[in-house]
C-alpha cells in the first residue's frame, strides 16, 4: 500500500508539485487547509506532510510558524520549489481575451507587473489549483488562472503565458513533517536544526541567549518572532541554525541558550537541501 503525503491545496497546487518532486514514491493527499494537512499526519491518514513556510518574493506564509510548534509533528526534511507562474486559460482563449486572472493572495503580487502590463485584473482565490479547476469548468475565455503547468495538465487548460513571475528566482520553501523525529541522518549539504524558544524575563535576555551561537561559531540562518495567544508580553521565537544537536559547538550553544529561556523545543533536525545553498 502506497504511503501518503498531505499538502495544502488541490491537485495541481505548488504543494502538489513539491510532493511529486521531493517524494515521488508517495501518493499526494490534497487538504483544504494547513491545519487539515497537519491533522492528516497526526491522525495517520498521511505518513508525511508537505508544508509551505516561506516564499523568496512574498516572505513568510502567514500563520504557519504558529501552527507548527503546536502540531506535535517533527521536521524531517526541507525542499525548495522554483515557482513558475503561468497564465492558464480555456482551450479557445488567447492572451488578449483575458480580462481577469484568479490566484491565491500569495501569488498575485508575485506576477503583478505582468498583470498590469496586460491590463488583467487580479482576483483572489483560496487556491491556485482550485482557480485552474474553476476556469476549466467555467469555459469563459476572458477568465484565466495563475497556476503551475501541472495544473494545466490536470485540468486541460492552455498555457497562455509561461513564467510570468516578476522575479527570476521566485522560490518557495517547504518543510516535510512526520509523526516521529529522525536524528540519525547526516546530509551531504550539512544539517539544519529548527527550534522555538521564549526568553526569560530578565534584561537583555535575547542578546545573551544569542551570544552562545556567536561564540561557538554556529550560523543562525533564521530568527523570527511572533506573539503567543495574542499577548504582547508573550513573544515566541522561531529559529533555524546550521548543524546537528550532537555537534560539539551546537551542543554548547544550545546549553547556553537554555540558561536564558523558560521554554525551548526542538522542532526538527534534518538534512539541508542542496538548493538551500543555490538560493543563498
Amino acid at each position: 500500500m502506497s504511503q501518503k503525503i498531505a499538502f495544502q491545496g488541490e491537485l495541481g497546487a505548488y504543494g502538489h508539485e513539491a510532493c511529486v518532486t521531493a517524494r515521488p514514491d508517495f501518493t499526494p493527499l490534497p487538504c483544504a487547509t494547513f491545519e487539515a494537512a497537519i491533522e492528516a499526519v497526526r491522525s495517520g491518514a498521511a505518513d508525511l506532510g508537505m508544508i509551505a513556510v516561506e516564499n523568496s518574493t512574498y516572505g513568510r506564509v502567514a500563520d504557519v510558524h504558529s501552527l507548527l510548534p503546536a502540531s506535535g509533528l517533527h521536521i524531517v526534511d526541507e525542499t525548495f520549489v522554483r515557482v513558475h507562474i503561468n497564465l492558464l486559460g480555456t482551450s479557445d482563449a488567447t492572451l488578449s481575451d483575458v480580462r481577469q486572472a484568479h490566484g491565491h493572495p500569495v501569488i498575485l503580487p508575485q506576477c503583478g507587473a505582468f498583470l498590469r502590463t496586460n491590463d488583467i485584473t487580479p482576483r483572489t482565490s483560496s487556491d491556485n489549483a482550485r482557480a485552474a479547476r474553476e476556469v476549466a469548468s467555467g469555459g469563459d475565455p476572458s477568465v484565466a488562472a495563475l497556476a503551475s503547468e501541472l495544473a494545466a495538465d490536470i485540468y486541460g487548460l492552455k498555457v497562455l503565458a509561461r513564467h510570468i513571475e516578476d522575479h527570476a528566482r521566485n522560490t518557495t520553501r517547504f518543510l516535510i513533517m512526520a509523526r516521529e523525529p529522525d536524528y540519525t541522518r547526516r546530509g551531504d549539504a550539512g544539517m539544519m536544526t529548527s527550534f522555538v524558544f521564549r526568553v526569560r524575563n530578565i534584561p537583555a535576555a535575547l542578546y545573551k541567549a544569542m551570544g552562545g551561537f556567536a561564540t561557538n561559531g554556529v550560523n543562525m540562518t533564521k530568527l523570527e518572532s511572533y506573539m503567543v495567544d495574542g499577548a504582547f508580553t508573550a513573544t515566541q521565537f522561531y529559529s533555524e541554525i546550521e548543524g546537528h544537536p550532537d555537534d560539539a559547538n551546537v551542543k554548547l550553544a544550545m546549553e547556553e541558550l537554555g540558561y536564558f529561556t523558560d521554554h525551548l523545543h526542538v522542532m526538527g533536525v534534518y538534512p539541508a537541501a542542496a538548493r538551500r545553498h543555490e538560493e543563498a
